[in-house]
């Protein structure tokens, strides 16, 4: 049984030797998470698309220097965001201290509303659905694609590393970050629930 890594490795190996249809499956095949990757940094549906294709002719044009060290998809997706950075203008992220006491609120409150099926919990749920979509749509730069690959798209620090062509540490700090800006926007709501006001 291939894997998925090996299945793209091997139309990687077609397209490099000239078969445009194997990289036709590739962009088939990993076009619509380009999107939902970027839709949230370019902001723009119609400049999303832009970004994405672009995004695929430069890694077209590079195909010749895959070596496969990473994934494929680590490969692209480094591709996309660096071509989404240079689309959108860039902002500095700052480290702070974690969000450890904001995030533990946030899981008691999860559970709270896991634990009671009713319409206030049902409101509750889309408020911080609500919420936590306007705080990630907020985010700097950095901290919401960093974000999107850790929770949205479930890569690995190590994946988002490559991807992002960051350091580790960096990408944990970012990952830091964010949670600690998303909760903050949550804070309200993880109160008004504390006080039974659901």
């Amino acid at each position: 049984m291939t894997t998925e890594r090996e299945s793209d490795q091997e139309l990687v190996g077609r397209a490099q030797a000239g078969d445009r249809g194997a990289f036709d499956v590739l962009v088939m095949k990993y076009r619509r998470r380009l999107m939902r990757l970027l839709k949230r940094a370019v902001r723009d549906p119609s400049e999303t698309e832009d970004v994405v294709q672009e995004a695929f002719i430069k890694a077209y044009r590079a195909l010749p220097y895959f070596r496969g060290d990473a994934a494929f998809y680590t490969w692209l997706y480094r591709i996309a965001i660096n071509t989404a950075r240079n689309h959108v203008a860039s902002v500095a992220y700052r480290v702070m201290a974690t969000a450890a006491q904001s995030r533990e609120q946030a899981h008691a409150l999860e559970e709270q509303l896991r634990d009671n099926n009713t319409p206030e919990s049902v409101l509750a749920s889309k408020q911080i659905a609500l919420t936590v979509s306007a705080a990630v749509d907020a985010l700097p730069h950095e901290l919401r694609i960093t974000i999107i690959l850790r929770e949205l798209e479930g890569l690995s620090y190590e994946d988002i590393a490559l991807a992002t062509d960051c350091p580790l540490g960096t990408v944990r700090s970012r990952i830091f970050r964010a949670r600690e800006l998303i909760a903050e926007r949550l804070a309200p709501l993880i109160d008004k629930a504390e006080q039974g006001r659901w």
